[in-house]
């Protein structure tokens, strides 16, 4: 089969690599119907050590079940299914406790053994656990929202559950890519009162907008915390989303959450120390977020994709084959594209 391998930074190649198999009675094998590039795929895209040999990569997919172990039940072939972006037994006590990413007995797609998510294929460990069936057909127009489910819509969602997000909650969005605005929309259902999205891409911001936020601030640093205390009265808002992974999005984030208030960052973070001394001491802050259990959240959203309640597959503004995915990740490095969907 054809899958995408990272050879270093901005060397991204489409080869053949061998068929998935099963390897123990807990995997499955799926043909991937859709997959995607994550915004956190463009870290090692930037920065990776050049290897002489590629490693896979890609942990967004949804596709149909071709082979079961013997192990594996409440699944068959033929079923259409969606893979949170990592992969989960569902049963120990960290995944009931609702930390599916803390896994005794689970791990990250495109590591060791494991496939990555951007190929023709996956062979699926802890398939039961992991695999969530979707009641859609192969061509539904569904497919992109329900893909955003195997992380970007999650995260997002994560982001606003951990910071306290409901009715009568200001909130602020730091990051205008696809986990940013993933944040809010989940911001929105979750009835935050007013959201304010910091970004500068207006055809972004402008879905933003579509997608539930009042107002948008273009501004950044020092200029942007000011920005937003002037439309919160000086106080800032309850919680603030930190969307992006970088020190200058956290220090807006700080400078941008009312006293009491929340601070929820989801983007991998591009640094090694956390400037939260006595003044956010002093403030009585919360730091919170981290990587996002997507697998606890399937269930609980999917009826509002599937109703049309959301619509978070708007987020994907191009479509790529394989032969396309080198040139998603340029696209999505040099901001020409939001997020890029990979259809095999």
């Amino acid at each position: 089969m054809r899958a995408t391998l990272i050879y270093g930074a901005g060397d991204i190649r489409v080869e053949n690599v061998p068929d998935p198999k099963i390897h123990r009675p807990t995997d499955a094998v799926v043909r991937v119907l859709r997959s995607c590039i994550c915004g956190s795929d463009l870290w090692p895209y930037g920065s990776r050590e050049a290897t002489e040999h590629g490693d896979r990569i890609g942990h967004e997919f949804l596709g149909v079940v071709e082979e079961l172990g013997s192990d594996v039940s409440g699944l068959k072939r033929g079923d259409l299914v969606v893979a949170p972006f990592v992969w989960a037994d569902n049963t120990c006590d960290f995944c009931v406790e609702g930390l599916q990413t803390s896994c005794r007995h689970g791990g990250f797609w495109a590591s060791e053994d494991v496939d990555g998510g951007q190929g023709e294929a996956v062979r699926v460990p802890q398939a039961q656990g992991t695999l969530v069936k979707l009641p859609v057909a192969e061509d539904s127009a569904l497919l992109p929202s329900l893909l955003t489910l195997s992380d970007v819509f999650c995260t997002g969602h994560h982001c606003a559950v951990t910071a306290g997000v409901g009715p009568r909650t200001t909130v602020t969005v730091v990051g205008d890519g696809a986990v940013g605005l993933s944040a809010v929309l989940a911001a929105r259902r979750l009835g935050a009162e007013r959201i304010i999205l910091m970004g500068r891409h207006k055809g972004r911001t402008d879905l933003g907008r579509d997608f539930g936020a009042t107002d948008v601030v273009a501004e950044r640093g020092e200029e942007g915390i000011e920005r937003v205390r002037e439309l919160t009265g000086g106080d800032g808002t309850h919680a603030v989303l930190e969307c992006v992974g970088t020190l200058p999005a956290l220090q807006m984030s700080i400078g941008a959450v009312r006293a009491g208030g929340t601070i929820s960052r989801v983007g991998a973070p591009q640094y090694p120390e956390v400037p939260f001394g006595f003044p956010e001491f002093a403030s009585n802050l919360t730091l919170t977020g981290g990587m996002a259990p997507a697998r606890a959240y399937i269930e609980e959203l999917l009826p509002d994709v599937l109703e049309g309640r959301i619509d978070p597959g708007r987020v994907f503004d191009r479509t790529v084959d394989m032969d396309g995915v080198p040139d998603g990740y340029r696209a999505m490095a040099d901001r020409e594209a939001l997020k890029v969907l990979v259809k095999p």
